[in-house]
């Protein structure tokens, strides 16, 4: 049921959010915590393992360094969800 079909509430309950709308606030901070926790996971390990001299900028290998393994994460977490979201 999606909120545009759902009854309207009681009268004099319309301050009080939906279970519908409680759901997808939750659902929307789970993501963005998921965000938030894979860029934190990709950036310290591609930093650790690309960057050899911290400075002012990227050398050009370090760039490159960094470009194939944030892609190559991004694929092995993909191949992971798939997985896991196969076995249920």
């Amino acid at each position: 049921m999606d909120s545009f079909s759902s009854p309207p509430p009681p009268s004099g309950a319309s301050s009080q959010f939906s279970t519908n709308d409680i759901m997808d606030q939750v659902k929307t901070q789970l993501e963005q915590a998921y965000a938030e926790q894979f860029l934190e996971t990709v950036r310290d390990k591609c930093f650790d393992k690309c960057i050899t001299k911290p400075g002012s900028s990227l050398s050009g290998s370090e760039g490159s360094c960094i470009s194939r393994c944030v892609d190559r994460y991004i694929e092995a977490t993909g191949i992971i969800s798939k997985a896991l979201f196969s076995q249920r």
